[in-house]
Protein backbone atom coordinates (compact mmCIF):
# COMPACT_ATOMS: atom_id res chain seq x y z
CA UNK A 1 0.00 0.00 0.00
CA UNK A 2 2.75 2.41 1.09
CA UNK A 3 4.70 1.30 -2.26
CA UNK A 4 1.13 2.07 -4.06
CA UNK A 5 0.92 5.30 -2.37
CA UNK A 6 4.43 6.41 -2.98
CA UNK A 7 4.06 5.76 -6.92
CA UNK A 8 1.43 7.46 -6.98
CA UNK A 9 2.32 10.37 -5.43
CA UNK A 10 5.75 10.34 -8.00
CA UNK A 11 3.17 10.28 -11.11
CA UNK A 12 1.53 13.01 -9.62
CA UNK A 13 4.67 15.54 -9.33
CA UNK A 14 5.89 14.11 -12.60
CA UNK A 15 2.66 15.47 -14.44
CA UNK A 16 3.62 18.86 -12.53
CA UNK A 17 6.75 19.13 -14.13
CA UNK A 18 6.85 22.44 -15.73
CA UNK A 19 10.24 21.78 -17.69
CA UNK A 20 9.70 18.49 -19.28
CA UNK A 21 12.85 16.54 -20.75
CA UNK A 22 13.26 16.24 -24.77
CA UNK A 23 15.27 13.04 -25.48
CA UNK A 24 18.72 14.23 -26.97
CA UNK A 25 17.51 11.96 -30.23
CA UNK A 26 14.77 14.54 -30.75
CA UNK A 27 16.84 17.35 -30.42
CA UNK A 28 18.66 19.05 -33.81
CA UNK A 29 21.66 21.38 -33.47
CA UNK A 30 22.84 23.62 -36.07
CA UNK A 31 25.59 26.01 -36.72
CA UNK A 32 22.74 28.83 -36.81
CA UNK A 33 21.50 28.01 -33.42
CA UNK A 34 25.10 27.82 -32.09
CA UNK A 35 26.10 31.19 -32.85
CA UNK A 36 22.90 32.42 -32.12
CA UNK A 37 23.78 30.86 -28.39
CA UNK A 38 27.17 32.44 -28.55
CA UNK A 39 25.91 35.97 -29.13
CA UNK A 40 23.31 35.39 -26.22
CA UNK A 41 26.01 33.93 -23.61
CA UNK A 42 28.31 37.15 -24.27
CA UNK A 43 25.38 39.62 -24.25
CA UNK A 44 24.45 38.12 -21.28
CA UNK A 45 27.80 38.10 -19.28
CA UNK A 46 28.54 41.81 -20.56
CA UNK A 47 24.85 43.10 -18.90
CA UNK A 48 25.11 40.90 -15.97
CA UNK A 49 29.11 42.84 -15.39
CA UNK A 50 27.18 46.22 -15.60
CA UNK A 51 23.85 45.29 -13.43
CA UNK A 52 26.61 44.13 -11.16
CA UNK A 53 28.20 47.66 -11.51
CA UNK A 54 25.18 49.15 -10.85
CA UNK A 55 24.01 47.06 -7.69
CA UNK A 56 27.55 48.04 -6.04
CA UNK A 57 26.72 51.80 -6.83
CA UNK A 58 24.89 53.96 -4.69
CA UNK A 59 22.20 57.32 -5.06
CA UNK A 60 21.37 60.42 -2.80
CA UNK A 61 17.77 60.39 -2.28
CA UNK A 62 16.75 63.73 -1.16
CA UNK A 63 13.45 64.64 0.70
CA UNK A 64 11.80 67.64 1.97
CA UNK A 65 9.88 68.86 5.11
CA UNK A 66 9.32 72.10 7.22
CA UNK A 67 12.31 73.10 9.23
CA UNK A 68 10.35 73.58 13.16
CA UNK A 69 13.89 73.73 14.77
CA UNK A 70 14.05 77.86 15.70
CA UNK A 71 15.32 77.40 19.14
CA UNK A 72 18.99 76.20 18.02
CA UNK A 73 22.21 78.31 17.49
CA UNK A 74 23.47 78.62 13.39
CA UNK A 75 27.18 78.10 13.49
CA UNK A 76 29.28 80.53 11.06
CA UNK A 77 32.48 79.13 9.60
CA UNK A 78 34.68 81.81 8.44
CA UNK A 79 38.12 82.04 6.79
CA UNK A 80 38.56 85.12 4.65
CA UNK A 81 41.51 87.23 3.87
CA UNK A 82 41.27 90.76 3.20
CA UNK A 83 43.87 93.22 1.45
CA UNK A 84 44.71 95.59 4.64
CA UNK A 85 45.61 95.13 8.16
CA UNK A 86 44.13 94.05 10.53
CA UNK A 87 44.24 97.23 12.78
CA UNK A 88 42.27 98.85 9.70
CA UNK A 89 39.00 96.44 9.20
CA UNK A 90 36.53 94.57 11.81
CA UNK A 91 33.81 92.04 11.16
CA UNK A 92 30.77 91.29 13.13
CA UNK A 93 27.19 90.15 12.52
CA UNK A 94 23.83 92.04 12.77
CA UNK A 95 20.67 90.13 14.06
CA UNK A 96 18.07 91.20 11.81
CA UNK A 97 15.66 89.82 14.29
CA UNK A 98 16.43 91.03 17.18
CA UNK A 99 18.15 94.06 15.80
CA UNK A 100 21.49 93.31 17.60
CA UNK A 101 25.25 92.98 17.13
CA UNK A 102 26.40 89.26 17.89
CA UNK A 103 29.44 89.03 19.58
CA UNK A 104 32.54 88.48 16.92
CA UNK A 105 34.73 87.19 20.08
CA UNK A 106 35.34 83.46 18.53
CA UNK A 107 36.98 85.43 15.56
CA UNK A 108 40.87 85.34 15.06
CA UNK A 109 42.76 87.86 13.30
CA UNK A 110 46.10 87.23 11.73
CA UNK A 111 48.18 89.11 9.75
CA UNK A 112 49.34 87.35 6.52
CA UNK A 113 50.63 88.11 3.38
CA UNK A 114 47.89 88.15 0.61
CA UNK A 115 49.97 86.66 -1.96
CA UNK A 116 49.82 83.05 -1.98
CA UNK A 117 52.69 80.98 -2.63
CA UNK A 118 52.55 78.90 -5.79
CA UNK A 119 51.10 75.62 -3.98
CA UNK A 120 48.11 77.76 -2.59
CA UNK A 121 47.76 78.91 -5.95
CA UNK A 122 47.48 74.85 -7.32
CA UNK A 123 44.92 74.42 -4.98
CA UNK A 124 42.65 77.61 -5.29
CA UNK A 125 42.42 76.66 -8.78
CA UNK A 126 41.42 73.64 -7.87
CA UNK A 127 38.54 74.85 -6.12
CA UNK A 128 37.75 77.35 -8.77
CA UNK A 129 37.71 74.28 -11.53
CA UNK A 130 35.03 72.30 -9.64
CA UNK A 131 33.13 75.45 -8.60
CA UNK A 132 32.92 75.95 -12.45
CA UNK A 133 31.84 72.31 -13.06
CA UNK A 134 29.21 72.12 -10.13
CA UNK A 135 27.19 75.06 -11.66
CA UNK A 136 26.97 73.19 -15.12
CA UNK A 137 26.76 69.50 -13.34
CA UNK A 138 24.85 69.31 -10.46
CA UNK A 139 24.80 65.84 -9.82
CA UNK A 140 28.24 65.85 -8.53
CA UNK A 141 27.04 67.17 -5.74
CA UNK A 142 25.79 63.85 -4.82
CA UNK A 143 29.84 62.26 -5.30
CA UNK A 144 31.05 64.87 -2.92
CA UNK A 145 28.24 64.40 -0.83
CA UNK A 146 29.53 60.49 -0.59
CA UNK A 147 33.16 61.04 -0.58
CA UNK A 148 32.70 63.47 2.65
CA UNK A 149 36.05 62.39 5.03
CA UNK A 150 37.75 60.49 2.32
CA UNK A 151 38.46 63.55 -0.10
CA UNK A 152 41.73 66.19 1.43
CA UNK A 153 41.12 69.13 3.22
CA UNK A 154 39.86 72.05 1.20
CA UNK A 155 41.73 74.92 3.82
CA UNK A 156 44.54 76.32 2.59
CA UNK A 157 48.23 74.53 3.12
CA UNK A 158 50.47 77.06 5.22
CA UNK A 159 53.52 79.29 3.75
CA UNK A 160 56.52 77.19 2.92
CA UNK A 161 58.22 80.12 1.82
CA UNK A 162 60.80 82.39 4.72
CA UNK A 163 59.53 85.58 3.12
CA UNK A 164 60.43 88.29 4.71
CA UNK A 165 57.49 90.74 3.17
CA UNK A 166 55.87 92.29 5.88
CA UNK A 167 51.95 91.34 6.36
CA UNK A 168 50.00 93.43 4.13
CA UNK A 169 46.63 92.09 4.94
CA UNK A 170 44.29 89.77 7.76
CA UNK A 171 43.03 86.67 8.11
CA UNK A 172 39.85 86.67 9.75
CA UNK A 173 38.54 82.83 10.64
CA UNK A 174 37.02 81.21 13.48
CA UNK A 175 33.31 80.35 13.90
CA UNK A 176 30.30 82.41 15.23
CA UNK A 177 27.23 81.13 16.47
CA UNK A 178 24.39 83.35 15.64
CA UNK A 179 20.26 83.35 15.85
CA UNK A 180 18.28 81.05 13.21
CA UNK A 181 17.08 84.44 11.71
CA UNK A 182 18.07 86.25 8.93
CA UNK A 183 21.23 88.27 9.43
CA UNK A 184 23.80 90.05 7.97
CA UNK A 185 27.65 89.05 8.83
CA UNK A 186 30.31 91.97 7.24
CA UNK A 187 34.08 93.11 7.31
CA UNK A 188 34.23 96.96 6.69
CA UNK A 189 36.44 99.76 7.97
CA UNK A 190 37.18 100.40 11.67
CA UNK A 191 36.45 97.84 15.02
CA UNK A 192 32.80 97.35 15.93
CA UNK A 193 31.96 99.52 19.13
CA UNK A 194 28.73 99.45 20.86
CA UNK A 195 26.02 101.82 20.29
CA UNK A 196 22.14 102.15 21.58
CA UNK A 197 20.52 102.10 18.57
CA UNK A 198 22.38 99.95 16.64
CA UNK A 199 25.77 99.24 16.02
CA UNK A 200 28.65 101.50 14.30
CA UNK A 201 32.47 101.17 13.36
CA UNK A 202 35.42 103.34 14.29
CA UNK A 203 36.21 104.16 10.87
CA UNK A 204 37.37 108.07 11.57
CA UNK A 205 41.22 107.24 12.02
CA UNK A 206 41.65 105.32 8.44
CA UNK A 207 42.10 107.29 5.50
CA UNK A 208 40.46 106.12 2.33
CA UNK A 209 43.76 105.43 0.40
CA UNK A 210 43.70 102.71 2.76
CA UNK A 211 40.74 100.98 1.89
CA UNK A 212 41.38 98.06 -0.61
CA UNK A 213 38.93 95.62 0.09
CA UNK A 214 40.05 92.81 -2.39
CA UNK A 215 40.01 89.51 -0.22
CA UNK A 216 39.88 85.84 -0.75
CA UNK A 217 37.31 83.53 0.72
CA UNK A 218 38.71 80.11 1.59
CA UNK A 219 36.19 78.39 3.71
CA UNK A 220 32.39 79.72 4.14
CA UNK A 221 29.78 77.24 5.61
CA UNK A 222 27.29 77.43 8.07
CA UNK A 223 26.50 74.49 10.43
CA UNK A 224 28.81 71.88 11.71
CA UNK A 225 31.93 71.98 9.75
CA UNK A 226 32.56 68.54 7.40
CA UNK A 227 36.04 68.13 5.92
CA UNK A 228 36.01 67.42 2.39
CA UNK A 229 32.96 69.48 1.74
CA UNK A 230 33.06 71.67 -0.69
CA UNK A 231 31.01 75.07 -0.51
CA UNK A 232 29.45 77.41 -3.09
CA UNK A 233 32.23 80.45 -2.01
CA UNK A 234 35.40 78.07 -1.37
CA UNK A 235 38.24 79.55 -3.18
CA UNK A 236 36.54 82.78 -4.32
CA UNK A 237 38.80 85.63 -4.99
CA UNK A 238 37.90 89.52 -5.72
CA UNK A 239 40.03 92.64 -6.71
CA UNK A 240 38.94 95.67 -5.91
CA UNK A 241 39.21 97.99 -8.81
CA UNK A 242 38.10 101.14 -6.50
CA UNK A 243 39.24 102.00 -2.88
CA UNK A 244 35.50 102.82 -1.79
CA UNK A 245 34.13 99.39 -3.62
CA UNK A 246 31.46 96.91 -1.70
CA UNK A 247 30.93 93.23 -2.53
CA UNK A 248 27.71 92.05 -1.36
CA UNK A 249 26.61 88.12 -1.09
CA UNK A 250 23.07 87.53 -1.28
CA UNK A 251 23.08 83.85 0.90
CA UNK A 252 19.90 81.65 0.99
CA UNK A 253 20.69 78.71 3.60
CA UNK A 254 18.68 75.02 3.57
CA UNK A 255 18.94 73.32 6.68
CA UNK A 256 20.95 69.48 5.69
CA UNK A 257 20.57 66.34 7.62
CA UNK A 258 23.18 64.09 5.47
CA UNK A 259 22.72 60.90 6.71
CA UNK A 260 25.66 58.25 3.97
CA UNK A 261 27.62 55.44 4.88
CA UNK A 262 30.52 56.99 6.29
CA UNK A 263 29.03 59.74 8.39
CA UNK A 264 25.80 61.20 9.69
CA UNK A 265 25.94 64.88 10.42
CA UNK A 266 23.51 68.05 10.14
CA UNK A 267 24.80 70.86 7.72
CA UNK A 268 23.63 73.41 5.72
CA UNK A 269 23.56 74.13 2.11
CA UNK A 270 23.51 77.20 0.55
CA UNK A 271 23.25 79.01 -2.73
CA UNK A 272 24.75 82.49 -3.33
CA UNK A 273 24.30 86.17 -5.95
CA UNK A 274 27.00 88.18 -6.01
CA UNK A 275 26.77 91.71 -6.36
CA UNK A 276 29.77 94.34 -6.28
CA UNK A 277 29.97 98.57 -7.28
CA UNK A 278 31.66 101.33 -6.43
CA UNK A 279 30.35 103.81 -3.73
CA UNK A 280 29.75 106.97 -5.52
CA UNK A 281 27.44 109.14 -3.14
CA UNK A 282 27.77 111.83 -6.04
CA UNK A 283 26.28 109.47 -8.78
CA UNK A 284 23.89 108.24 -6.65
CA UNK A 285 25.38 105.12 -5.33
CA UNK A 286 25.22 104.98 -1.42
CA UNK A 287 26.60 102.75 0.86
CA UNK A 288 29.35 101.60 2.68
CA UNK A 289 32.70 100.45 1.39
CA UNK A 290 33.25 96.52 2.63
CA UNK A 291 32.24 92.69 2.24
CA UNK A 292 28.82 91.98 3.14
CA UNK A 293 27.05 88.54 3.40
CA UNK A 294 23.66 88.89 3.85
CA UNK A 295 22.28 85.56 4.52
CA UNK A 296 18.23 84.16 5.17
CA UNK A 297 17.14 80.94 7.08
CA UNK A 298 14.74 78.73 4.30
CA UNK A 299 12.03 77.42 5.59
CA UNK A 300 12.37 74.06 4.29
CA UNK A 301 14.93 71.48 5.95
CA UNK A 302 16.96 68.59 2.81
CA UNK A 303 17.14 65.18 4.60
CA UNK A 304 20.30 63.84 1.97
CA UNK A 305 20.06 59.76 2.31
CA UNK A 306 22.68 57.67 0.75
CA UNK A 307 20.50 54.40 -0.89
CA UNK A 308 21.53 51.14 -1.88
CA UNK A 309 19.84 48.47 -4.37
CA UNK A 310 18.41 45.72 -2.34
CA UNK A 311 20.12 42.48 -2.91
CA UNK A 312 16.44 40.60 -3.83
CA UNK A 313 15.95 43.36 -6.18
CA UNK A 314 19.75 42.91 -8.05
CA UNK A 315 18.73 39.28 -8.31
CA UNK A 316 14.93 40.11 -9.83
CA UNK A 317 16.95 42.20 -12.24
CA UNK A 318 19.40 39.14 -13.31
CA UNK A 319 16.92 36.89 -13.67
CA UNK A 320 14.74 39.63 -15.97
CA UNK A 321 17.91 39.62 -18.02
CA UNK A 322 18.96 35.80 -18.48
CA UNK A 323 15.21 34.80 -19.31
CA UNK A 324 14.69 38.32 -21.31
CA UNK A 325 17.91 37.37 -23.37
CA UNK A 326 17.17 33.75 -23.69
CA UNK A 327 13.33 33.96 -25.09
CA UNK A 328 14.50 37.20 -27.25
CA UNK A 329 17.17 35.81 -28.90
CA UNK A 330 14.95 32.52 -29.21
CA UNK A 331 12.43 34.05 -31.05
CA UNK A 332 14.53 36.17 -33.79
CA UNK A 333 16.29 33.03 -34.11
CA UNK A 334 13.48 31.59 -35.16
CA UNK A 335 11.89 33.67 -37.47
CA UNK A 336 15.11 34.04 -38.64
CA UNK A 337 15.12 30.36 -39.93
CA UNK A 338 11.67 31.26 -41.33
CA UNK A 339 12.00 33.44 -43.26
CA UNK A 340 15.32 32.21 -44.39
CA UNK A 341 12.94 29.03 -45.54
CA UNK A 342 10.99 30.98 -47.51
CA UNK A 343 13.74 32.43 -49.47
CA UNK A 344 15.35 28.95 -50.27
CA UNK A 345 12.15 27.61 -50.75
CA UNK A 346 10.69 30.31 -53.67
CA UNK A 347 14.24 29.75 -54.82
CA UNK A 348 14.24 26.55 -55.44
CA UNK A 349 10.79 26.72 -57.34
CA UNK A 350 12.15 29.23 -59.64
CA UNK A 351 14.66 27.27 -60.27
CA UNK A 352 12.54 24.15 -61.09
CA UNK A 353 10.74 26.63 -63.95
CA UNK A 354 13.35 27.37 -65.55
CA UNK A 355 14.07 23.79 -66.45
CA UNK A 356 13.60 22.93 -70.41
CA UNK A 357 13.02 19.63 -71.62
CA UNK A 358 14.24 18.75 -75.09
CA UNK A 359 11.96 16.60 -77.10
CA UNK A 360 12.67 14.38 -80.20
CA UNK A 361 11.24 16.42 -83.05
CA UNK A 362 13.67 19.51 -81.96
CA UNK A 363 11.16 21.46 -79.75
CA UNK A 364 11.75 22.41 -76.24
CA UNK A 365 9.55 21.81 -73.69
CA UNK A 366 9.13 24.85 -70.67
CA UNK A 367 6.83 23.53 -68.68
CA UNK A 368 7.30 22.45 -64.85
CA UNK A 369 8.27 19.09 -64.81
CA UNK A 370 6.88 16.58 -62.86
CA UNK A 371 8.26 16.03 -59.85
CA UNK A 372 8.68 12.24 -58.45
CA UNK A 373 9.48 10.59 -55.61
CA UNK A 374 12.40 9.26 -57.49
CA UNK A 375 13.89 12.60 -58.85
CA UNK A 376 13.68 14.05 -55.78
CA UNK A 377 16.04 11.44 -54.40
Amino acid sequence: MRRLNRKKTLNLMKELDAFPKVPESYVETSASGGTVSLIAFTTIAFLTIMEFMVYRDTWMKYEYEVDKDFTSKLRINIDITVAMRCQYVGADVLDLAETMVASADGLIYEPVVFELTPQQKELQRMLQLIQSRLQEEHSLQDVIFKSAFKSASTTLPPREDNSLQSPDACRIHGHLYVNKVAGNFHITVGKAIPHPRGHAHLAALVSHESYNFSHRIDHLSFGELIPGIINPLDGTEKIASDHNQMFQYFITVVPTKLHTYKISAETHQFSVTERERVINHAAGSHGVSGIFMKYDISSLMVTVTEEHMPFWQFLVRLCGIIGGIFSTTGILHGVGRFVAEIIFCRFRLGSYRSTSVPLPDGHTNNHLPLITENSTH
